[in-house]
Parts: structure tokens; sequence; C-alpha cells
């Protein structure tokens, strides 16, 4: 190195004293060693290294432990050493380096890495080994920065060499857990999990795992662990610590979180003895947790934890066609119930219930689920009482007492689910699907009875349009009304007057009447004296006729005196004789006497 300093200035040598150079730094044993790199001492003679070693650590024969750091360093003759340069160990920023021991104790069986031991991390190969240093995998990572590490005792892997160790250079980067996110952290090393648990009980002191050596001797357990990494970055031995990141748990508003977690201390209830349905405990105790989560995010190990989310706003249950967004009611459908005429019929219900805070890890405690507490205790409970409910009434009743069935159902069913610490809201009937036949001849009644009221309406409203017409036309009519009224008036006073002048006319028309009458009665005295005197002359004639010629006789002269003054034929014009020649004669007289006068004859 001095004599390319030499040449590199351009000085002129002379060939003779740089032969002497060479000589003494030869004879010196003088070795330069830069600022970036260290150097390897290879020993050409010497000892024999002990059985099993690599390492020489006492002047053996072979690699030498011990690194020759930047500057110069004498007596490191060529003939008795070699000189490796290596340069030196950089792990980036946001990267880091796993480290293979090719030399030193055994690891023991219960174990898969190295143990830390005092060795300034890596770069002092002799405190390594006498340390107690094992060979193998290395607990412990080289974190972002330079490092001069012997390369004989020790492979450094970086994410350019990963695959070369069955690796990926992602597995060697920093590793980060976004936010909103939690890491479910299992290990390789460690004690075993102990019988009945799931998961290795968390331990201090060992900066969230980026020190396996301090977990390892905390009494961490390999597998799967009950603490979580929160989100951030850590440098983590992925020959130890392998990790999951999931999201957080997120209770949302509205809700609160039961946890159900199946490791922890020791299981002692606080539920008290009057809560004989179930176990609670406190909160890190395997059960369900007697303080749920409140609305928000939580770093839940999901590996081995539950957590229920259980609505605190009221929940709507339909045993209908349709299903809330909350699918609790997915596999609800309508009631069918039968009445006590016989007839089947489907009933719609909605069933609105609210469960506490506080009530909600009895709940869980008691049924294990919310979907659980509709199948198993809702569904039997609303279900049955209705179909008992239509027992006693018939189609016809149960239709016209709905709000009475629906206030009964109400109360019957917050007793039932009060037991299960669920509050009942209200119970709604809906539609309800009475038998087809049934109903159409409520139907036809119906539609009789409206068209009853209709035409009886149209009746009603038929008389109130004549009524209205009526004292319309009377209204039009109230000047004529007026006018005949004045009428009537004035041919009541005419009356009156022609009455007055009957009454005079018939006075004076009496006073005639009777002066007539008297006239007229002795004119009648007088005639009737005149007549009386006629008879009685003409009934003494008749007595003298009778003496005279006998009453027979005379009442024939009377008879024939009569007929002669009206002209009476006795004989007649023409006689028939009974010779067969009637009809002939008969003929010929009407002839004759047509054409004979009978005037004087």
């Amino acid at each position: 190195m001095i004599l390319l300093s030499i040449l590199g200035q351009g000085w002129p040598v002379d060939v003779g004293l740089l032969a002497l150079i060479i000589l003494v730094l030869l004879w010196i044993g003088l070795v330069v060693i830069g600022e970036d790199e260290s150097g390897l001492l290879v020993r050409r003679y010497g000892r024999d290294l002990p059985p099993g070693r690599l390492i020489a650590l006492d002047g053996e024969a072979g690699y030498q432990a011990k690194l020759l750091m930047p500057g110069w360093h004498f007596g490191y003759w060529p003939w008795k050493f070699k000189i490796v340069r290596v340069k030196m160990i950089v792990v980036r920023p946001e990267e880091l380096a796993l480290v293979v021991a090719v030399d030193g104790a055994e690891i023991p069986t219960d174990r898969i890495l190295g143990r830390d031991v005092a060795c300034d991390r890596f770069q002092d190969a002799e405190a390594f080994i006498q340390h107690g240093g094992e060979k193998g995998r290395q607990m412990t990572v080289l974190r972002a920065g330079k490092y001069r590490i012997n390369p004989a005792l020790f492979q450094v892997i970086q994410p350019s060499n990963a695959p070369e160790h069955g690796l990926q250079p992602q597995d060697l980067r920093v590793f980060e857990v976004p936010p909103d996110t939690v890491g479910i952290v299992t290990t390789a090393d460690g004690r075993p999990i102990s019988a009945g648990d799931l998961a290795g009980p968390a331990v201090s002191g060992h900066d969230a795992f980026q020190n396996g050596a301090r977990f390892v001797a905390a009494g961490g357990c390999r597998g799967l662990q009950e603490e979580v990494l929160l989100s951030g970055a850590w440098n983590l031995n992925p020959w130890l610590v392998r990790v999951e990141a999931n999201a957080m748990t997120e209770i949302p508003i509205g809700y609160v979180g039961v946890v159900v977690s199946y490791v922890g201390g020791e299981h002692v209830d606080v539920s008290g003895d009057a809560f004989t349905h179930g176990d609670l405990v406190e909160k890190g105790k395997k059960g369900v947790w007697v303080e749920p989560l409140l609305p928000g995010k939580h770093p839940i190990n999901t590996r081995i934890m539950k957590v229920e989310l259980v609505p605190t706003t009221n929940i709507v249950l339909n045993w209908a066609k349709r299903t809330e967004a909350h699918k609790y009611d997915a596999n609800l459908s309508p009631i069918t119930v039968r009445s006590r005429d016989g007839f089947s019929f489907n009933l719609d219900v909605s069933q609105i219930i609210h469960i506490g805070a506080k009530n909600a890890p009895r709940v869980i405690s008691r049924v294990g689920s919310m979907q659980n507490l509709v199948d198993h205790v809702l569904q039997p409970t609303v279900a049955n009482y209705f179909r008992n409910s239509a027992q006693a009434v018939t189609v016809l009743e149960f239709l016209s007492e709905r709000s009475e069935r629906q206030r009964e159902a109400y109360e019957a069913i917050t007793k039932a689910v009060a037991a299960y610490d669920v509050e009942c809201i209200d119970t709604l009937i809906g539609d309800i699907d009475p038998p087809a036949d049934l109903m159409k001849t409520q139907t036809d009644k119906k539609i009789a009875d409206e068209l009853t009221r209709t035409y009886d309406a149209q009746r009603e409203a038929q008389k109130r349009r004549q009524e209205l017409a009526r004292e319309t036309a009377i209204a039009n009519m109230q000047e004529e009304v007026v006018r005949s009224e004045q009428l009537v008036r004035i041919a009541e006073k005419n009356a009156l007057a022609a009455a007055e002048q009957a009454k005079g006319e018939a006075a004076a028309y009496r006073l005639k009447a009777e002066a007539e009458a008297t006239g007229q009665r002795l004119r009648g005295d007088s005639e009737a004296d005149a007549t009386r005197a006629v008879g009685a002359a003409k009934a003494d004639a008749y007595r003298q006729g009778i003496d005279a010629v006998g009453a027979e006789n005379y009442g024939a002269m009377q008879l024939a005196a009569i007929l002669g003054e009206h002209h009476v034929k006795l004989v007649p014009d023409i006689a028939v004789g009974g010779d067969g020649a009637g009809l002939a004669q008969v003929l010929i007289a009407k002839m004759l006497t047509a054409v004979v006068p009978t005037s004087g004859q």
C-alpha cells in the first residue's frame, strides 16, 4: 500500500531504494487496513484446532477469531499469516440482517435459535465463543448500521442473498403494522404452551418481540401469542416471529362488543348468585367478559378471542317475507296458525326488542350469540304464542279483535323475554292472510251492505234535492205568492160586498116569492074546487049509465068510444085463409093496397 502511494504521487523512485523498502516492510510484517474494511487473519501454521472447532482463539492454525481493524498493523508476516480483506456489513434503514454462526456450542434441543451473548452484536468473535455462543441460526438480528463481522465465524443474511438461505427479500425488511390493524404473533421458539391453553401468555421485557432473547428468558412460549402488535415498524426476527396483520375490531355506534376469551387467567365467576345461566369473568380472564367493548376500534386478537356484536338500539325482527339490514331475521317467515273454527291462515308479525349495554354480556353468556337469541328464544316464543292464541278464537274474531290480540301478545312476550335479560319494546301484527273462500263471503256481504248504504244515501240525496227544488221554487214564487195574497184579500173584500148584496137580493126575492106563492096557492085552491066539481058530475053520470045498461055493457061502450076517438082499427085490411095460398094472397093484397086509394073506403 505504501509503495502504491509513492508511485501514485509520481515521485522519482530508485530501483535499489524500492527493493530496500520492500525488504523492510516484509521484515516488519506491516499490514494496512482501509477504513471500510477489516482484515481476516488466516494463520498458515501453528497448533491444531480442538476437535469440533473452526475458529482459532489461541494461535492455532486456521481462521483467527480476531479481525484486523482499519490502520497499520505490524508483525503479520506473509509467510505466517494470510490476510483476507473483507468489506464492512452495511444494513440499510428499513432492513435487518440475520446471522448464522458456524462455530460455538450446540443449541439445546428445546430451542431452535442460538441464545444471545455479549459479543458486540457479533463483532467480537472471541467473546461470542468464550461466552458460550451457540452455532446455528441466531436469535439476535442486526439492525440498520455498519458492522465489522468475521465472515469465517458468521454468515450474514441480507435481502441481497436471502433466497440462498430459503428466505424472501421482504422477510428481511422492518415489519410494518398499518394503521387500524393489529399484528397477531406466532413465535417459533420458547417453552411449550401449557396443556389446555391455546396461546402463550403475555410476558414482559421483550420490547414487542424485538428482543427474542429476553422473550425466551422471560418464559415466553412458542406458538400463537396472546399479545399483539399495534401499528408501527418492528425489527422482528423472521426465524422467531411470524406476524399476521388483521383489521382492528370495530364496534359501530349503536352496538357493544361482548368478548368471549378462550385464554386467560383462572376462571372466576363474577355474575353473582342470581345469574345461574352462565358465567361472567373480569377482563383478561377466560370466558365471557363482564364489561363489554364500547363503540370504537379495539386491538383484539381474533385468534384467541371472539367478539359478539350486540345492538343497543331497538332491533326489529320480522316474521314476514322481508328482512331487516341486520339479517338476524333472515330465517324467519310468516307464522301459520289455526283458528278455533278450523281455518289455517298466515300472519306477519314484527317484534321490537332492546338489549341494554350492561345486559349484553348476560345475553351472550346465556345463548351464545344474537343469532342464537333469535333462532332459539324469540322464534319459538313468538310463534308458539300466536299459534296458541289463535286456537281460542275464530278467524273473523281474530281479524275484528286485532288490537286486543296485539296487546295480549305484547304482554305475554314481554314477560317471556324478560327472563333472558331482553326488553320487549312492542309486538306488532302486520298483514293477515285469511282463507280466500271465507273472505269472499265476507267481501260479498260487505259489498251488499255498502250498496245498500249507497242506495239509501242516493235516496236521501234525491229527497234533499226535491226539498231543495221545492224551496227554490217557493223562493222563486214568493213574488207571485205576495201578489196572490193581495188578490185573496181583494177577493175576500169583494166576496163580503157580494154577500151583503146577495143578502139584500135574497130578502127581496124571498118577499117576492112569498107573494107569488100566496097567489099560486089561491089559484090552485080555485082550480081544485072546479076540478072536484067536474069530477063529481062525471061520477054521477057514470053511476047513472051503469045503472041503466049494466056495468059490463057500459064499459064496452066507453072502450069503443075511446078507440073511435083515437082511430084504432078493429077489423084487419087483409085476411088470409087456410088453403095453402096464404103467402100469395098476402103479396097480392099488399100490391092492391098500395095502388088503390083507401081514403073514403
